[in-house]
This record gives structure tokens, C-alpha cells and sequence, in this order.
């Protein structure tokens, strides 16, 4: 597994970025926050996750550990993919993951687009006791 990246920055869009490292340009899948972080020709390092499909491999860049690891377990709960797993983390921090889904906060969590009222009490049944480790 890719777990992080060094390199210049070559672009930098609203929701994704190429790195390039050593002549390679790589590109990965951001959140809005990290991605207006970046800056075209400056040096940067992103916390990498690679979901590797039967037809794709897509790697997803993040500005820090815990916003990775909210990533990761995110996708663990059933029905949740990475595309709906990159948007939970766009719009709640790992530390408001941990709170919305320790405190059953449903209004929370569907604020997130593409989570439901059902979406956001499965989130809550399954992610409960794997989000304690989130910042």
C-alpha cells in the first residue's frame, strides 16, 4: 500500500490534485479542504489510501492521519463506498465524525449529501465503537 506521497504539486483542482514524485505524476482523489491547501510548483506530502477495484485503482490523498483514518473507517460500514466515504470526511473533521456518531446526532450526519435518515442510524449502529480512535 501507497501510504504517503512527497512530491511537487502539478495541480491542484477543487477535489483532486497530481503529485508528481520523482517524475512520476500521481493523480489522487481530495477533500476541498486539503485540496485548498495545496499549491501548484510547491513541495507537499498527503496521507494516501489506494481502493484498488476490478477496473480501477484510486488513490485518495488527505491532509493528516486522522482525516485518512476517518476515511477508512467510514467505508467499513456497510453501503458507505469511497466516493460517499470522501464526502463524510469533506464535511465532517474526524473529530465531528466521532461526535456525531458517539452522540447518535442524526441531523449531523445526514448533512453529509448522499446520506438519508436509514444512512445515517446504520452509520451509527456500525461505526459506533470503531470511532473511539478518531481524533
Amino acid at each position: 500500500m501507497i501510504a504517503t506521497l512527497t512530491g511537487t504539486v502539478l495541480t491542484a483542482g477543487a477535489t483532486s490534485c497530481v503529485v508528481d514524485v520523482s517524475g512520476v505524476g500521481f493523480l489522487l482523489q481530495v477533500t476541498p479542504a486539503t485540496a485548498a491547501g495545496l499549491r501548484v510548483g510547491e513541495k507537499a506530502t498527503l496521507h494516501t489510501h489506494l481502493v484498488v477495484r476490478e477496473d480501477s485503482l484510486t488513490l485518495f490523498g488527505f491532509a493528516d492521519e486522522d482525516e485518512r483514518s476517518a476515511f477508512i473507517i467510514a467505508q467499513s460500514a456497510s453501503g458507505v463506498g469511497p466516493k460517499l466515504a470522501l464526502a463524510i470526511v469533506s464535511v465532517l473533521s474526524p473529530t465531528d465524525l466521532r461526535l456525531a456518531i458517539t452522540s447518535a446526532d442524526l441531523a449531523r450526519l445526514t448533512s453529509v449529501p448522499g446520506i438519508g435518515a436509514k444512512g445515517a442510524q446504520r452509520l451509527v449502529l456500525e461505526l459506533k465503537d470503531k470511532v473511539a480512535l478518531l481524533g
